[in-house]
């Protein structure tokens, strides 16, 4: 997605060839087969495991939205909550470890400056999730769990992103 909506980016990119992949090539392609099957392979456990976790605590359920929207029960904004809280107790670790990524390079918060286009957004998101029931990660645990309507919610994403991308332009950041 950051190469969909933002061109200028190239962390994507793999990194520049060494002097040992430029006399020996398979030795590139081999690494990066490696490499790449590791990916998968990580990424579908941890997909398996958040669609599992989504599922059984039934964030994936459209009557908890709905009730969560309402006011009604509690259940999703403690969960919400718990995740929120997780992950600025990550970013105090980040900080205060000077941690870096995996290439070496260090990792740093970057706070993006807030104009009217953030509450557009937050309110159309907000108006997707309340009438799907599904914000983006929960769409897949939907779909695993047999709820066909979800492919809709996931057409209208990807209408979303690419809308987005293509009025990126033209739009006052």
């Amino acid at each position: 997605m950051a190469t969909l909506l933002d061109n200028q980016n190239t962390d994507h990119l793999a990194p520049a060839p060494t002097a040992e992949t430029e006399t020996n090539p398979t030795a590139r392609s081999t690494t990066s087969a490696v490499d790449s099957s590791l990916v998968y392979a990580t990424t579908l456990m941890v997909g398996t495991f958040l669609g599992i976790l989504f599922t059984k605590s039934e964030v994936v359920r459209w009557q908890r939205v709905h009730e969560m929207f309402l006011f009604q029960d509690s259940h999703l904004y403690l969960i919400i909550g718990s995740g929120v809280a997780v992950a600025m107790l990550g970013m105090a670790i980040i900080r205060k470890c000077e941690a870096s990524d995996i290439y070496g390079k260090p990792i740093q918060y970057k706070p993006k400056p807030f104009h009217k286009g953030v509450a557009l957004g937050g309110m159309t998101f907000g108006a997707g999730w309340a009438i799907t029931g599904a914000c983006p990660g929960p769409i897949y645990a939907q779909l695993g769990s047999g709820v066909g309507l979800a492919g809709f919610t996931v057409a209208g994403a990807l209408a979303g992103m690419y809308l987005y991308a293509w009025a990126k332009p033209h739009l006052p950041h």
